[in-house]
């Protein structure tokens, strides 16, 4: 079973940065895609960034684009989250997500316990 654990939530003012980081351990040869989803209070749980393991091939929610950058360590079976420029209403809760599948837009097979990040004004 596949388990995913986040670290690197916080506070911080708009403007500023933060990194998320999310490693995978138990079974992870089965995993194609990771990446982070969000959801903050009273809205659904949204797609962010994910990333295919074999091809690195990326792909972003339209408003992370040019802010967020998503990376991996292979020897670690980690995936990185680089946001950048952060805006208040970038605050949510942020869960890794890996699938076994290669889209990860939809849904995912695995889900981390979820890591706050609220950005003050």
């Amino acid at each position: 079973q596949v388990q995913l654990v986040e670290s690197g939530g916080g506070l911080v003012q708009a403007g500023g940065s933060l990194r998320l980081s999310c490693a995978a351990s138990g079974g992870t040869f089965s995993i194609l895609v990771m990446g982070w989803f969000r959801q903050a209070p009273g809205r659904e749980r949204e797609f962010v960034a994910s990333l295919t393991w074999r091809g690195g091939n990326t792909d972003y929610v339209d408003s992370a684009k040019g802010r967020f950058t998503i990376s991996r360590d292979n020897a670690k079976n980690t995936v990185y989250l680089q946001m950048n420029s952060l805006k208040p209403e970038d605050t949510a809760v942020y869960f890794c997500a890996a699938d076994r599948s290669a889209v990860l837009r939809k849904g995912a097979d695995y889900w981390g316990q979820g890591t706050q990040v609220t950005v003050s004004s």
